[in-house]
């Protein structure tokens, strides 16, 4: 009874870490209009969380195996409660993002520490119970995180987006003790700093370089200054990989057929997802003039959408292969989007936006569970923690890029007063774009065959 415990208080951990990425997209508009931030910033608040969530969770995993998972899942927990205690209380752009930032950064330490946890507390047909629910936890996230996001937003405030982690997290924080000895890391090897540094630095300039595309252009020079940096810190980062004893993500991993086309699915189905979700919210709310609550409850079916394909690509995974469902899944997306161009402030909801993005969503399920399944069937055991944490990093930076991209395109659209919806068209029309692309490149890249002896999930280790 002690380890279902256990694993109740991990999975609410979790669920704060997924909710956190889908419930600030519908507080988005309130949250421009309260603290006054335009385009940038907003795209900021939402990357600035799953930036460093992605770019240093593989540090956290290699943190958690030295140090012990349960220590370094209490400092991760400690940082994230603290930081969602300065999100609720932001008084400016600045402090939020910050915030936004710090709460990145405790999420890449606890994630990959209560899945090593779980790991070690369970064996046999218990941990495969285990796991089944902790992949659960990510399509239930994202349905929670929308509908939370419009009831706080519209009652007592967007600031309750952020406050309603802090009991949360102080409850697991004096319970996991309890439960959960501290356990030993291994105490030897190397930790690469350097490495997770570099990797979050090149991602943030890419980010930043995409963003300010938006407003100076593609030419502009603080773009082409950010993307040098950031291509001169990957090729940094990639030397570094090359010299250190214990690198971040070994060479040899990563250049596994698996893992590269795993990475793949992982990093535009992730966009993409997250790229719609910040569209879709803006879109409804300054264009259309729902609330924050209506805009929740609409996205709802949406969020139901994603766990219902994944659930279907799971069960495929297994009878026809990763490949098929891979291209499947990118196809429905690349339906979805498009559908969704349809948008007009004449036009209703029910009949472009809402069963477009359902589509669209339905489809990014299955590519998820492909990316997972034909990744972690085809890598050595000795390389599957390392090959799990890269694509859990790739999930994240994935969302950073998409929405970036996504914003540069609708900038026009989202200035303030704007009455124009071409930017989001495009924006859209982009989104069927890459899902066509995706498709095709799916069909050479990923792996023929039936994954086998696999836990389905869809990220964050699951």
């Amino acid at each position: 009874m002690g380890r279902w415990r256990v694993l109740g208080l991990l999975g609410l951990a979790q669920f704060m870490l997924i909710v956190d990425i889908t419930v600030v997209q519908v507080a988005l508009p309130d949250i421009g209009t309260d603290l006054g931030l335009g385009r940038e910033a907003l795209t900021w608040v939402v990357t600035a969380y799953t930036l460093l969530f992605g770019g240093l969770m593989v540090l956290g995993g290699r943190l958690a195996d030295l140090f012990g998972a349960q220590r370094i899942l209490m400092a991760g927990l400690g940082v994230f409660t603290s930081a969602s205690l300065l999100c609720g209380l932001a008084w400016d752009g600045a402090a939020l993002i910050a915030g936004r930032g710090l709460q990145g950064v405790g999420a890449a330490l606890m994630s990959p520490s209560a899945l090593a946890v779980i790991t070690a507390a369970y064996h046999g047909q218990a941990r495969n119970r285990a796991l089944g629910i902790w992949g659960a936890i990510g399509g239930s996230g994202a349905a929670v995180g929308v509908l939370a996001g419009g009831l706080l937003t519209a009652g007592p405030g967007w600031s309750w987006v952020f406050f309603v982690n802090v009991p949360i997290g102080l409850a697991v924080l004096l319970a996991l003790p309890r439960l959960v000895g501290p356990g030993a890391g291994r105490g030897r090897g190397g930790v690469d700093v350097p490495g997770a540094a570099l990797v979050t630095l090149a991602t943030g300039l890419l980010v930043y370089g995409l963003v300010t595309a938006g407003e100076a252009g593609w030419g502009g020079f603080g773009t082409l200054a950010a993307l040098g940096g950031a291509a001169l810190a990957y090729v940094a980062f990639a030397l570094v990989q090359r010299s250190v004893r214990e690198p971040l993500m070994r060479a040899s991993t990563m250049a596994r057929r698996p893992v590269v086309s795993g990475t793949f699915l992982m990093l535009v189905a992730t966009g993409l997802l997250l790229g719609l979700f910040f569209l879709g919210s803006l879109y409804l709310q300054r264009v259309l003039g729902y609330d924050a609550l209506v805009t929740g409850l609409l996205f709802l079916p949406v969020a139901v959408a994603i766990t219902a394909g994944a659930q279907v690509g799971g069960h495929l995974v297994g009878r026809i292969g990763g490949r098929p469902v891979a291209v499947g899944a990118f196809l429905l997306t690349a339906a979805g989007a498009a559908l969704m161009t349809r948008i007009s402030p004449e036009a209703s909801v029910w009949t472009t936006l809402l069963p477009g993005f359902t589509l669209a969503a339905f489809g990014i399920g299955p590519a998820f569970v492909a990316a997972t399944t034909t990744t972690m069937a085809n890598v050595p055991s000795v390389e599957a923690g390392v090959a799990s944490g890269v694509l859990n990093t790739f999930h994240e930076l994935g969302g950073s890029i998409g929405v970036a991209v996504v914003s540069t395109l609708a900038a026009a659209s989202l200035a303030p007063g704007a009455a124009d919806v071409s930017g989001f068209t495009r924006a859209l029309l982009l989104c069927a774009i890459v899902a066509l692309v995706a498709a095709a490149v799916s069909a050479a890249l990923v792996p023929a065959g039936k994954p086998s002896g696999v836990a389905v999930g869809h990220g964050h280790g699951h």
